[in-house]
C-alpha cells in the first residue's frame, strides 16, 4: 500500500475509489497512519476513530464489489467537529461539564456526509461553547497551528483546520457563525467555505432549547480542505435537506458558476479598520489575478460595513445574555469567560425595542448589500485585517478584545448578512500563509468557489505541511 495516499485531495481519492485503483481501507489505513505521526504535536483530532473507520471503509469496499451506486466522497477519510452530534459519541462543544451527553442521532450535516459514503476517522477539537477564535479548552486541551505554534489556528473550528492543513483527513466539517471555519482556513493555509444560511442543514437533538433568532440567521455548517475544489466536492455531499432545520432551504442549483469571470468589487482597506500591509498587498494581488482570469475589477467599499460589524456584535452578545451567559459562568473555562467578560462589555446594550430595531436593520443591509452583488456578483476583501493573532490574544483585557473584533470585522459583516464567503489561501510571507475571503450574493456559492479557483490556480496550494519539529516547545 502507498503510505503516501493521505497526501491525495479528496478528489483525487474518490476517483481512484471509483476506478477500483484503491481500496477505502488503504486510503483509511493511511490517513490513520498520518494521524497517529502527526496529531500528538498539534492536538487537532480528539477522538480517533479508528476502529469505526476501518469497519465503515470495509463496508465501503464491499458496496463497491456489489457494484452499488457510489455517492462523491465514498470511501473518502473526512473528520467532524466536536459540537455536532455524532451517533454514539458526546457532542462535548469543547466542554467538560458535556463529556457524557451521547448523541442518540447523526446531525443532518454528519447524516449527508455518511450518505454521500465519507468515512469519518476523527472529531476535531474547538474552544468551549465554540465561541473563540482560539482553540482551547480544559477538556481537551490546546491546539496548535501547524505552521507555528505561537499563533492560533484559528476558532472555533481550529482542531478542523490544524487537521486537514497537517494532512489528517482530505476534508474537514466545521461550522461558521462569526469566522469559524474562514477564520481558521486563513490561520492554517487551507480553503474553507461558509455556505449561504439554509444552504447546509444543521440540528442537534442534545441541545436543550433552539437557539436564538440572529445566531439562527448567522450560523452555518461547511467544509474545509486543501483546495477550492475539494469545497464544491464537499459542499454537494452537504447539503442535502433535513426536515429537521427549519431553516435549510430546497436542494438548490449549484449557483452561477458559469457567471464566471465576472465584475469584483475590491476592497483591500475596510473603513476606519488598521489594516496589516501584509493583508492588504494580498487582496492587490488577487484582484490582479482576477483580473488576469478575465474578471473586470473595481474598488469598492461596501455599503455601511460598519453598521454591518456592530450589527454581529449588538445582536449575537445581546443574545447570549439570554441564558448562554449563565451556561458559559457555570460551565465554561477560564479563558471563555474572560474573553466572553469582554466581548459583553463592549457590545452596546439593547432593549426589547433595540433588538426588534436590529432585527429591522439586518433586512436594510441585506438589501443594500444584494444590490451591490447586482452590479459587483462578487467581492474581494480581506478575511480579517490583522494576520493570525498570537494565542491567547483574547485574554488581555478588553482593550485586546476591541482590536480583535475590529479586525474581524470583514467576518461578522457577512456572517450576520446570511451571506457565502470563502477564504482561500495566497503566498506564504514570513512563515505563515496569508488569504483573502471571496463573498457573494446568497446562494451564489458556486460564484465564490470558482473564483477561489482562480486565485487558487496562480497562489499554488501550501497543505499538507509537517507541523514545526519544535512546536510543543514554543506552545510552552
Amino acid at each position: 500500500m502507498n503510505q503516501e495516499l493521505w497526501r491525495l485531495s479528496a478528489t483525487e481519492m474518490a476517483a481512484l475509489v471509483a476506478r477500483r485503483d484503491v481500496s477505502s481501507k488503504e486510503l483509511v489505513q493511511s490517513n490513520l497512519k498520518r494521524m497517529e505521526e502527526v496529531n500528538p504535536r498539534i492536538n487537532a483530532i480528539v477522538d480517533v476513530l479508528a476502529d469505526s473507520a476501518l469497519e465503515g471503509a470495509a463496508a465501503a469496499d464491499a458496496a463497491i464489489g456489489r457494484g452499488e451506486a457510489l455517492g462523491p466522497l465514498h470511501g473518502v477519510p473526512v473528520t467532524v467537529k466536536v459540537n455536532v452530534d455524532m451517533a454514539g459519541f458526546a457532542t462535548t462543544n469543547g466542554v467538560t461539564a458535556f463529556k457524557d451527553l451521547v448523541a442518540s442521532d447523526d446531525s443532518p450535516v454528519v447524516a449527508n456526509l455518511r450518505k454521500a459514503g465519507a468515512i469519518i476517522i476523527g472529531r476535531s477539537n474547538a474552544p468551549a461553547f465554540s465561541y473563540r477564535w482560539f482553540t482551547d479548552n480544559d477538556l481537551y486541551g490546546r491546539t496548535l497551528n501547524p505552521w507555528d505554534a505561537g499563533l492560533t489556528p484559528g476558532g472555533s473550528s481550529g482542531g478542523a483546520a490544524a487537521a486537514v492543513a497537517a494532512g489528517i483527513g482530505a476534508i474537514a466539517h466545521g461550522n461558521d457563525l462569526g469566522g469559524s471555519i474562514r477564520y481558521p482556513a486563513y490561520a492554517c493555509g487551507v480553503a474553507g467555505l461558509r455556505p449561504s444560511t439554509g444552504r447546509v442543514p444543521a440540528y442537534n437533538s442534545t441541545q436543550s432549547r433552539d437557539r436564538t433568532l440572529a445566531v439562527q440567521l448567522a450560523s452555518v455548517q461547511g467544509p474545509l480542505a486543501r483546495t477550492v475544489g475539494d469545497l464544491r466536492l464537499a459542499l454537494a455531499a452537504m447539503e442535502t435537506p433535513d426536515r429537521r432545520d427549519v431553516w435549510a432551504a430546497p436542494m438548490l442549483p449549484t449557483g452561477s458558476k458559469a457567471l464566471f469571470p465576472t465584475r469584483v468589487a475590491v476592497c483591500a482597506r475596510l473603513p476606519g479598520i488598521p489594516t496589516d500591509d501584509v493583508v492588504v498587498k494580498a487582496v492587490v494581488q488577487a484582484a490582479r489575478w482576477l483580473e488576469d482570469a478575465g474578471c473586470v475589477v473595481e474598488e469598492v467599499v461596501p455599503p455601511r460595513f460598519d453598521e454591518a460589524c456592530e450589527l454581529w456584535l449588538k445582536l449575537v452578545t445581546n443574545e447570549a445574555q439570554s441564558g448562554l451567559a449563565e451556561t458559559i459562568q457555570a460551565y465554561g473555562d477560564n479563558a471563555l469567560r474572560t474573553a466572553f467578560g469582554s466581548q459583553r462589555r463592549l457590545a452596546p446594550p439593547l432593549d426589547l425595542a433595540g433588538y426588534m430595531d436590529g432585527l429591522s436593520q439586518r433586512t436594510g443591509l441585506l438589501r443594500e448589500w444584494q444590490a451591490l452583488f447586482e452590479r459587483y456578483p462578487l467581492l474581494l476583501m480581506p478575511v480579517s485585517c490583522q494576520r493570525p493573532f498570537a494565542i491567547d490574544a483574547d485574554q488581555n483585557g478588553d482593550d485586546a478584545m476591541r482590536r480583535i473584533l475590529e479586525a474581524q470585522g470583514p467576518l461578522l459583516a457577512t456572517a450576520i448578512l446570511g451571506l457565502p464567503g470563502l477564504s482561500v489561501p495566497m503566498p506564504v510571507r514570513e512563515g505563515v500563509p496569508a488569504g483573502v475571503q471571496i463573498v457573494a450574493g446568497r446562494f451564489e456559492d458556486a460564484l465564490c468557489l470558482a473564483a477561489g479557483e482562480a486565485i487558487e490556480a496562480r497562489a499554488g496550494v501550501f497543505t499538507p505541511i509537517d507541523p514545526a519539529n519544535d512546536t510543543a516547545h514554543r506552545a510552552g
